[in-house]
């Protein structure tokens, strides 16, 4: 084979055959075919896109570039949740050890804050002594013990999807949704998942602004999923106010801390039910949807899920007890309101703007190399249909910084859209729902 030949025929819209691609993935993996080949592949994939049997090739071939986790001795299911990032999405934190009570095993390979979105891992690093760099064996050991473990991706992990991302990042590649699903699924389904629930995000606050778009990417994820032999359901849900009230790392996993005993904001108690119900489902854990709903319920109001966490904290060598105490996490110096600056109902919140914010208070990364402070962030004390007095605070940012609060502070008001009328109405938290094809 030859890759000009390859990239010749995807440029001009051709379909190439499994063992073409596996060609170009093993090639690249192992150095036989150089970045400015692979660039010109993956820009004619960004141009003119794949077809599903591609997008399947691409996807299993990047999983096999590396270990596949094989969990097929333990006795229950093995269920996972992905989503494509927001801003105060922390809902993995909840569903973990509420699946894992309730009766499966969740093994979570998750990432780092990626621009304007938190990540999974920075948010259970806040947690103090957390490690979140588990060996296989590691992995293996916590997941079987206490049914959730919750790591990052290692370098034996899908290690074509790692030099691919980092290639797609400095080649304006990074947009494909052909790319997205690959990389997303080759990972997710490295875990030895039987099945995935997938969480895609659409609004102001997500990578995909276009409820269209993020229905496409759904339902290429689930199709490439169920044609690997994987369970699958996916949710479109709205990403156009924060989820819950905290945005920040600490104040997040604090928030989940809450919802686990039974209080938290009403969006996020919601979004966790109904995600760990679907979760149950496809794990076959439960006959229907509202049978899952009672399920996750119950996990909570019995205290199990609390229980499960503290225990997989103490299993990955964190503190459990800032699970009880939430003042042992990380806490910010100082304290201020944002007031408002003019009396009338919140029409809007440029979600992206608030999560860019957090990330300017020292929340999250501006260059690949920052560290993260665990403890700044944001309470949003006012969304989206909400009145508003002059002067009232629509959020509380937590700082240790006064430069980086001056740097933040323009940009959290001028999100904040205030009208003289309440909004007609607000956009649901589902949208929809991208189900597996019969």
């Amino acid at each position: 084979m030859h890759v000009t030949d390859l990239i010749r025929r995807k440029r001009d819209g051709g379909e190439l055959q499994r063992s073409e691609i596996e060609f170009l993935i093993n090639g690249y993996t192992s150095d036989t075919i150089p970045d400015y080949q692979m660039s010109a592949w993956l820009m004619a994939v960004l141009l003119r896109g794949m077809t599903r049997a591609e997008l399947t090739a691409l996807t299993e071939s990047m999983l096999h570039s590396g270990q596949v986790l094989d969990f097929s001795d333990l006795p229950a299911p093995k269920v996972d949740k992905h989503s494509t990032g927001g801003v105060g999405d922390k809902t993995s934190l909840v569903l973990a050890p509420v699946v894992a009570a309730g009766g499966l095993y969740v093994p979570m390979i998750s990432g780092r804050g990626l621009g304007h979105t938190g990540g999974t891992l920075d948010k259970l690093e806040s947690i103090p002594g957390f490690n979140v760099n588990l060996s296989a064996d590691d992995f293996r050991r916590v997941l079987k013990q206490c049914g959730a473990a919750m790591i990052g991706q290692t370098a034996e992990i899908a290690p074509a999807d790692k030099r691919l991302y980092a290639l797609r990042d400095v080649t304006g590649t990074v947009e494909s949704p052909y790319l997205i699903c690959a990389s997303i699924m080759s990972k997710k389904l490295a875990e030895g998942i039987d099945g995935l629930v997938l969480d895609v995000k659409t609004g102001s606050g997500a990578f995909m602004k276009s409820e269209k778009d993020a229905i496409f990417l759904a339902e290429l994820m689930v199709e490439t999923g169920q044609r690997l032999g994987k369970h699958m359901i996916a949710l479109i849900t709205s990403m156009d106010q924060p989820l819950g009230h905290a945005v920040g790392n600490a104040l997040e996993v604090a928030e989940c801390i809450e919802v686990l005993n039974g209080r938290g904001p009403d969006d996020l108690c919601e979004l966790c039910n109904l995600l760990s119900a679907w979760m149950f489902l496809v794990g076959k854990r439960v006959p229907d949807l509202e049978a899952g709903r009672e399920l996750a319920q119950q996990m909570i109001s019995s205290g199990k899920a609390k229980a499960k966490f503290k225990e997989m904290v103490s299993l990955q060598r964190g503190n459990a007890a800032a699970l009880d105490d939430p003042i042992l996490l990380p806490r910010a110096k100082h304290r201020t309101d944002i007031p408002s600056p003019s009396s009338g109902f919140v029409s809007s919140i440029m979600v992206e703007q608030i999560g860019t914010a957090g990330v300017l208070l020292g929340g999250g990364r501006e260059k690949k190399e920052d560290a993260v402070d665990p403890a700044v962030g944001m309470m949003i004390h006012k969304r989206p249909g909400d009145k508003v007095s002059l002067g009232e605070p629509l959020c509380t940012v937590h700082y240790n910084s006064a430069e980086r609060l001056e740097r933040a502070r323009p940009l959290i008001l001028a999100s904040y859209k205030i009208s003289a009328e309440r909004p007609s109405e607000k956009p649901p938290l589902v949208r929809r729902l991208v189900e597996e094809k019969r």
